[in-house]
């Protein structure tokens, strides 16, 4: 569905890759998180993707649309929400712009109607739906923006920081939002964002750059996998460490974290502890989060 080939922005004379040799492709149906570091060239490729940048060289297809060459089609088949740019129009009210921006997709009055009711309500807009958008905070904005590129059910969504600026109930709508429309409607999401939680929940694959090039793209189940971390464990038992062993004791259990050269060590431990009469609750190889997959990818690839 999302189509990209040696896609590359150099900026100046040459001097400055944006986005070097770029390429990615995202089948229907698939929530990726698309992750970097700042200045990594994330924004720029989405930016390229949305027609809002042309590419030094290389190519975008969107539903099996040229960027470039089939511009109208292209447009058509995403709804994108881009951070730092304004999304939506300030002068008008939070109904308005989603009137606005249905109609511009070629829907129906009566469809645009009943969708962006559903939308407002659940960003809990709906009673400040005649309001102008420059007079809503920073969060409200944002709702709206995500609500206008929503409101089109389009095939393809394009979410750079979505939830930036939103509260904990509105972000949990954005998440739901997000796997509802992937797991009923088959729609492609590309997401983008520095809240690792989210993405670690929400999408099936992963896909890191750094300093413009791909240096990940794995599903995210795999991803984590290839770097667990087969040197730390986890041990958790009821009542204080014995003397000579180092643990952390809440609501009366303790937990000791152990990194070892040799799996031996961690059944010597084991024995060690129940020579003084301790009974193990768990012994649990330490797996590590996207955050610290995320953070290793970066360092591994700044030496390669």
């Amino acid at each position: 569905m999302i189509e990209i080939d040696a896609l590359t922005k150099v900026y100046g004379t040459g001097q400055v890759r944006a986005v070097d040799e770029l390429s990615l492709h995202v089948p229907a149906g698939s929530v990726v998180g698309f992750l970097g570091p700042n200045g990594a060239g994330k924004t720029t490729t989405i930016k390229m993707m949305a027609g809002l940048l042309a590419p030094t060289s290389g190519q975008v297809r969107l539903g099996g649309f040229d960027v470039a060459q089939q511009r109208s089609a292209a447009m058509v088949q995403f709804g994108a929400v881009l951070e730092g740019s304004r999304n939506v129009y300030w002068s008008l009210s939070a109904w308005q712009n989603l009137m606005y921006f249905g109609r511009l997709k070629g829907m129906r009055k009566a469809r645009i109607k009943d969708r962006a009711r559903d939308l407002l309500t659940d960003l809990g807009l709906w009673e400040r739906r005649n309001d102008k958008v420059g007079g809503f905070s920073r969060g409200m904005q944002q709702k709206v923006a995500i609500a206008a590129a929503l409101i089109a059910d389009p095939p393809i969504v394009l979410l750079d920081e979505p939830t930036l600026g939103l509260d904990v109930e509105a972000t949990r709508t954005i998440k739901r939002w997000i796997t509802e429309l992937a797991g009923e409607l088959g729609t492609t999401i590309l997401l983008t964002t520095h809240q690792l939680d989210v993405v670690q929940e929400v999408c099936d694959r992963v896909a890191v750059m750094r300093q413009g090039r791909l240096v990940a793209d794995l599903p995210t189940r795999d991803l984590l996998a290839s770097f667990r971390e087969r040197d730390r464990y986890e041990v958790r038992f009821e009542g204080a460490a014995p003397p000579g062993f180092d643990g952390v004791t809440n609501d009366g259990v303790t937990t000791i974290n152990l990194r070892v050269n040799d799996p031996n060590e961690v059944y010597d431990l084991v024995e060690r502890l129940r020579a003084h009469g301790v009974v193990l609750e768990s012994l649990t190889q330490i797996q590590p989060g996207l955050e610290d997959v995320f953070l290793a990818l970066v360092e591994e690839s700044s030496h390669a």
